[in-house]
């Protein structure tokens, strides 16, 4: 049993792997995994594993998981902690700038003594930033210790708390320089930097937001004769809907009565209206936009396609990148290391001695190495551009299940797609009919067929006056034959080649009268318009395209040549794709599998990347790490766009993440950066990091 919750409260990367830590320690857990970008946990279980057994394991290490069926519930925690953490910003921001004020005279030589406060006022300043303001530091660092982990929040504790303590000897009358000024500054800084970086990382999670506000809150329910407004949560299978023009749809279902237009856009990212008859499908959350229609219910609750959507993006946000795996471990690392840099940096100036060492310069070296070397940046560079990146293609129905999907697909040299269904329609359609007027004749004769081939044959004369067919027989393997006024006609297999047509992929079928050929019908599964510009664009970008079928080679050859694709797999059972992917990938080379149907679930997991169409089966895009809701197989190359620019992205904050604590580490042990600036750099890092992910709102994929 997989569950993905929010756990709130969390301030580092550190904070995700001490809850990961306890998580999988909990009994019944098989993996867990946190992502602090997201701030979501992943667990997978057995069933003796309750929400409330999670819940209490979270709150054992000072956080707090939610568990609720309304989505709205993780977003009105996030709200209050904001406010919260607001509401102690402002509070610490004005009582910091009257400390500062009060001790300028200690930190600038010509400030006027006037403006200097005694000790046991800016003891009294201080207090409410320490002890208030910064109590959250205070149970982490504690829950750490119970845990036998050390965080960033350790290394802000044990800097700002000896900067204040060092200070209160001075009010207790102490001859000691006071540091109140310091450890409140810090504090501020750091809690200021929060606030900008969760006020940033809310906007990670738009796409979940706007998928949320996109469910209908009401459903028009058939009862009897009357027509009742009810909740959307009180729909059940079964029931049946009305849905007037300018309505959302409220749950999946099938059309039983009438016939609209309805806008997709906001699942598949389709900007074009699609038609819909009954028997047709609709999806809950789109719009109707003309006819009104009635439709029974076929999915409802977490069961319709809004919810799964929500779902896998919801678990790709919370899923962790393979390239994140290093920062993980240089984050794990990190803390101990860097309070053994502080107590060398301490030892060093403290051995130095005056005037430009001693114990003052000592002190505040130590708190300034402290301070600068909180891992945030670090722990947020890759989770922020999963989140944005997964939350990107979902607004363009592209749905990635899990990170490791997203970071592969960069790395694709392979494409394979399936024939029917996915670089075709799927559905046969006439595409010859010489001379015309022997159309109604076929068509009437098919009427009474269930030959594969009557339905396109059907709708091809759709509209025209059929005859009246008696003495009809089905002649099985050759065709069907049947009378119309007086004279029998026999439709079905030629008696000759037509060459030219079979070369394209044509099935040819010949009408005849008394062993007279009357004319001909070819019928083909066509490609799809976006087939030959799909091969195009991946060869461009250095993917080599390779189609695989269970045709004969000639109409495999023939589909191929249309859609330019040259190499070909024909003639392939559906248990032998799997087996064809595995070969294409022992070279060394990232294979990506795009199918539709039940057939191509093995190759679809066998593949590096398998990449589902929305109009596939459910095994297909359970069997797929990324699904194409959009049905245009033009998406598979914005996917790869997509994946190239947050491994970018992804990069660029590594880089940006080490190369702050490579440069910044050393510059405080030297003395260059004081407390307070080291504060404002490390927030500066965390928010720019966060900043940087958001780019990929704009990139062009």
């Amino acid at each position: 049993m997989k569950t993905t919750f929010p756990i709130i409260g969390m301030h580092c990367a550190s904070c995700a792997s001490l809850i990961e830590k306890k998580l999988k320690k909990t009994p019944g857990v098989a993996t867990a995994s946190v992502n602090y970008g997201s701030e979501q946990a992943m667990v997978e279980a057995d069933a003796t594993v309750t929400p409330s057994v999670l819940s209490a394991a979270v709150s054992d290490i000072g956080y707090k998981a939610v568990f609720s069926d309304d989505p709205q519930t993780k977003e009105q925690a996030k709200k209050t902690e904001l406010r919260v953490l607001q509401r102690k910003v402002t509070v610490s921001v004005a009582l910091t700038i009257l400390i500062l004020i009060g001790s300028l005279p200690h930190m600038i030589p010509w400030a006027p003594m006037y403006l200097e406060l005694p000790a046991w006022i800016l003891f009294l300043l201080s207090l409410p930033v320490q002890f208030w303001a910064g109590r959250d530091f205070y149970l982490a660092t504690w829950s750490g210790l119970k845990n036998r982990a050390a965080s960033m929040d350790t290394l802000i504790t044990i800097g700002t708390t000896a900067a204040f303590v060092y200070s209160l000897l001075s009010v207790l009358g102490f001859p000691t320089p006071v540091y109140f000024d310091t450890a409140a500054v810090v504090i501020t800084l750091i809690l200021l930097g929060r606030f900008l970086e969760a006020k940033a990382k809310a906007h990670t999670g738009d796409a979940i937001k706007k998928l949320l506000h996109l469910a209908a809150k009401t459903a028009r329910v058939v009862r009897g004769s009357r027509e009742i407004d009810i909740p959307i949560g009180d729909v059940v299978v079964g029931d049946i809907i009305r849905v007037r023009p300018g309505e959302k749809i409220p749950v999946d279902g099938k059309i039983t009565e009438g016939f609209s237009s309805i806008d997709e856009s906001m699942i598949t990212g389709e900007s074009l209206p699609v038609e819909k008859k009954s028997g047709d499908m609709v999806i809950g959350a789109t719009m109707n936009k003309t006819g009104t229609f009635l439709f029974v219910a076929t999915k409802v609750g977490d069961a319709t396609m809004l919810s799964q959507i929500i779902r896998m993006v919801a678990e790709a946000q919370s899923s962790r990148a393979p390239i994140a795996r290093l920062a993980d471990t240089v984050s794990s690392y990190f803390v101990p290391i860097v309070l053994m840099l502080a107590t060398a940096t301490f030892i060093i100036w403290f051995d130095s001695g005056p005037p430009a060492g001693g114990f003052t310069a000592a002190f505040t070296n130590m708190i300034a190495v402290l301070i600068i070397a909180c891992p945030c940046a670090m722990g947020l560079a890759t989770p922020t551009a999963i989140m944005v990146g997964t939350g990107r293609g979902a607004e363009h129905g592209i749905l990635i299940k899990n990170a490791e999907s997203l970071e592969i697909a960069n790395k694709i040299k392979v494409a394979v797609f399936d024939k029917t269904g996915t670089l075709t329609r799927g559905l046969p359609v006439v595409t010859d009919v010489l001379p015309p007027r022997i159309l109604p004749i076929a068509a009437s004769l098919e009427k009474g067929s269930e030959h594969s081939l009557a339905d396109a044959i059907l709708a091809k004369a759709q509209g025209q006056t059929l005859f009246h067919v008696t003495q009809f027989r089905a002649i099985p393997g050759h065709g069907i034959s049947g009378v119309i006024n007086h004279t029998r006609y026999f439709f079905g297999k030629p008696k000759k080649h037509y060459e030219e047509l079979e070369q394209q992929g044509k099935t040819v079928m010949e009408l005849t009268s008394a062993n007279k050929t009357l004319g001909i019908i070819a019928v083909a599964d066509t490609l799809k318009p976006e087939s030959k510009e799909t091969v195009e664009r991946l060869e461009r970008i250095g993917v080599a395209v390779w189609m695989v079928t269970g045709d004969n080679p000639r109409t495999a050859g023939a589909i191929g040549k249309l859609a330019g694709i040259s190499h070909i797999l024909a003639g392939v059972l559906p248990h032998e794709k799997a087996d064809k992917i595995r070969s294409l990938k022992q070279n060394n080379q990232v294979v990506a599998f795009v199918g539709d149907g039940i057939n191509d679930a093995p190759a679809l997991a066998a593949a590096d990347v398998g990449i589902a169409m929305g109009t596939g089966t459910d095994v297909a895009i359970e069997s797929a790490g990324i699904t194409l809701l959009n049905k245009n197989l033009t998406s598979v190359i914005s996917a790869i766009k997509l994946s190239r620019a947050t491994l970018s992205i992804i990069k660029q904050n590594l880089f940006w993440a080490f190369g702050y604590n490579i440069i910044l580490i050393p510059a405080a042990m030297a003395g260059i950066l004081n407390p307070a600036l080291a504060a404002f750099a490390m927030a500066a890092s965390s928010v720019s990091v966060v900043t940087n992910s958001l780019r990929l709102k704009t990139a062009k994929i």
